[in-house]
């Protein structure tokens, strides 16, 4: 079919006195077409092609009323018109419904800008599996950011307990050199129990309240539902995980926290994108409160193992003894920081530094003081109780008496 200005251009050459042979000639197209256009008044039009039928056409009606009505997915609706009688394939359900679909606006969101020292944002994040201790562990990122300067600070922990939460906020302080005068959480049970319509009646975490109790800011709490509250820190747990995690090999998981302890200083050192300046620097206005006008907050954690037989626990990967008079009970391990104290029952039988790295073996001779005399003497005891295995039987030998003997010589003699 001819354009419009193929058609307009041939009707003019026509009226120019020119030929069909010459429009031709002229402008490429067949005589055959150049004499349809020349004696015709109208101009090419496209012909409307009929379409067969389609499977969905007399659903088409059911569809646009219940899309109209509830926002509904192209699954539950292909399931809907299965239910009365649809045998078509579910592509051209979900094509259909992409078309008439009304256009969802996305609500625009007032960006919440803080003061210096005012507020800081916190959340945790899964960051999928880690080999632990011979088991498959859920890895998880603690998460802080400050709302105003924007500086950063993360730590992957195995728990997300109340004394590993309180831990991760301690690190992050120390990292930030203080704190912010109230700090934004979801509503997580390491932070709240029950939340009442009246903050004052909330109950709290008895350890997380006596920890935010003790250095004086004060918790906030998102509402329900509403994740764009927490928007600073849900988009560095994002940018993390694609600019830092992504693709990373890691040793242990004390690599893991040195790995993204570099990483922090260099992103807190570059221009931040929302407010091109950079966060180290806007951390100087911050105005923190200061971790020196308190004492450090105590924290301890406690974790239970079973002492191997060989008189080791494990930790983290790595195996630390214990007095081999242990071996094969229960323990406890109290947790200060880097210092680990083993205990049995109500008895603190050693202490250990915990170490980094994976797969090491921390071992104190005086642990095994004893050992070998005492297996040795067990061995020689063993060994005199012991009960051999078999018997040997020498031949069966016929014993007689004396007299038969006496009596065969005598009937020799004769």
């Amino acid at each position: 079919m001819l354009e419009m200005e193929d058609f307009l251009m041939i009707r003019d050459l026509y009226h120019q006195g020119m030929n069909i042979s010459q429009i031709s000639r002229e402008t490429g197209f067949n005589r055959r077409t150049v004499r349809k256009y020349i004696t015709t008044q109208l101009p090419p039009t496209a012909s409307k092609r009929i379409g067969k039928p389609s499977k969905l056409d007399k659903y088409m009606d059911y569809i646009e009323q219940r899309i109209t009505e509830y926002p509904l997915s192209a699954a539950r609706i292909y399931r809907e018109i299965q239910d009365q009688g649809f045998t078509g394939k579910y592509t051209i359900v979900k094509d259909y419904i992409r078309q008439i679909r009304p256009e969802e606006r996305v609500p625009a969101i007032l960006r919440y800008e803080t003061k210096p020292g005012v507020q800081a944002q916190v959340d945790w994040a899964e960051c999928d599996r880690i080999e632990v201790d011979e088991s498959s562990r859920k890895l998880y990122c603690f998460s802080m950011i400050l709302g105003y300067s924007r500086v950063r600070f993360m730590e992957y922990t195995l728990s997300t307990d109340a004394i590993t939460f309180i831990l991760c906020h301690q690190h992050a302080f120390e990292y930030f050199g203080g704190y912010t005068q109230e700090i934004l959480y979801d509503n997580i049970k390491q932070i709240i129990i029950k939340r009442a319509i009246r903050p004052k009646e909330n109950t709290w975490n008895s350890k997380f309240e006596d920890f935010f109790t003790y250095h004086g800011f004060i918790p906030r709490l998102c509402k329900p539902y509403c994740p764009h509250t927490k928007g600073k820190i849900e988009n560095s747990i994002g940018y993390m995980k694609r600019d830092f995690l992504l693709g990373s090999s890691f040793e242990s998981l004390a690599d893991m926290n040195q790995q993204i302890l570099h990483w922090l200083n260099r992103v807190n050192g570059e221009v931040h994108g929302t407010t091109n300046e950079i966060p180290f620097e806007r951390l100087k206005q911050e105005n923190l409160k200061s971790l020196s006008t308190i004492q450090p907050y105590q924290v301890r954690r406690e974790e239970e193992r079973k002492i191997s037989k060989d008189a080791y626990v494990s930790y983290l990967g790595n195996r630390y003894s214990v007095p081999y008079q242990y071996a094969g009970r229960s323990a406890i391990l109290e947790l200060q920081e880097n210092r680990m104290v083993i205990r049995v029952g109500s008895e603190v039988i050693c202490s250990h530094t915990v170490i980094p790295g994976h797969s090491r073996t921390i071992r104190e001779k005086q642990h095994f003081k004893g050992l070998l005399s005492l297996a040795m003497t067990c061995n020689s005891r063993c060994r005199q109780k012991s009960k051999p295995l078999f018997k040997m039987l020498g031949p069966q030998v016929e014993h007689r008496p004396l007299s038969v003997y006496d009596s065969y010589s005598s009937e020799v003699n004769r």
